[in-house]
């Protein structure tokens, strides 16, 4: 009968796992989706698309909630153990990860609010490339969670290199612009601290896709990848 019993309970974590990660994936559309489309009213300078960001941003909020409760409730009634217990944990925290995604995706869309009152500064062309890395990222972090897929993981891990080189170019190039003089060197100044601070959202955005990754990696080999990889990524 206790045998009977441990099997049925282990099955039932196993719908519960399903549930979850199903859950996860449903918000980490969210938050991909609030990305990409924070990136299309700063190239389309779509003040509209940037109050829908803003408005997403609770539906995001919803889902962390939801996850949260979730997981707290399957914890009271089935007691997981050992690596159930940690795939839970590990959950709790990737919706943390989830949720600042979204601010930071909210933060783009603020600033583009008050860059499309002007006229661009630069052409956006490193900015897209670091939101596209970024949703990249999101996904194939996700999955390595969802597959225990280690070797994704450190994929992802490393990518969050690629994000960074790109905000150091950005924010370079920036500083180069104001440091040009000129009649309108102080409206040039705004324009270029906007566009460094929408660089360094997705910079963030990376960063937190990265934790996840080690979340991941740590779930599917009980291993640390900062110690499994060359320190090469810069702490946050």
């Amino acid at each position: 009968m206790d045998n009977d019993r441990i099997m049925g309970t282990r099955f039932l974590l196993s719908k519960d796992r399903e549930k979850l990660l199903k859950m996860l994936g449903q918000m980490g559309e969210s938050v991909e989706h609030m990305i990409l489309m924070a990136l299309r009213c700063l190239q389309e300078r779509d003040d509209s698309l940037a109050h829908q960001v803003i408005r997403n941003d609770d539906i995001v909020d919803e889902h962390e909630i939801e996850i949260e409760q979730e997981c707290l409730r399957i914890i009271g009634v089935r007691h997981p153990v050992r690596e159930e217990l940690r795939f839970f944990f590990s959950i709790l925290k990737i919706i943390t990860d989830l949720e600042r995604m979204a601010d930071e995706s909210c933060n783009i869309a603020k600033h583009a609010l008050i860059l499309n009152r002007e006229p661009l500064l630069k052409p956006l062309i490193d900015i897209p490339k670091m939101a596209s890395a970024c949703v990249e990222m999101l996904r194939d972090t996700l999955s390595s969670f969802e597959n225990n897929d280690p070797e994704l993981a450190k994929k992802v891990f490393l990518q969050d290199q690629e994000v960074d080189t790109l905000y150091d170019q950005i924010t370079d190039e920036l500083f180069m612009i104001i440091g040009k003089e000129g009649t309108s060197s102080e409206n040039r100044a705004r324009r270029a601290a906007l566009l460094q601070m929408v660089a360094r959202n997705l910079e963030r955005i990376g960063d937190h896709a990265a934790n996840i990754s080690e979340r991941s990696f740590f779930m599917s080999t009980g291993k640390q990848i900062k110690k499994e990889l060359p320190p090469c990524r810069k702490e946050t």
